[in-house]
């Protein structure tokens, strides 16, 4: 999964069971998750 570091806005793909949920460039532990700029529409009924 792709993820962003809060701290120094680099992209890092993670794999949890060898490094855990950690920035591999700062070594910060707050990461979110990148999500698509498009936007999805559903209609109500």
């Amino acid at each position: 999964m792709s993820y962003y570091c809060t701290q120094c806005k680099k992209e890092i793909d993670i794999d949890y069971e060898s490094s855990g949920v950690r920035c591999s460039y700062c070594g910060h532990r707050i990461l979110v998750k990148k999500r698509p700029t498009t936007l999805k529409r559903i209609e109500a009924k």
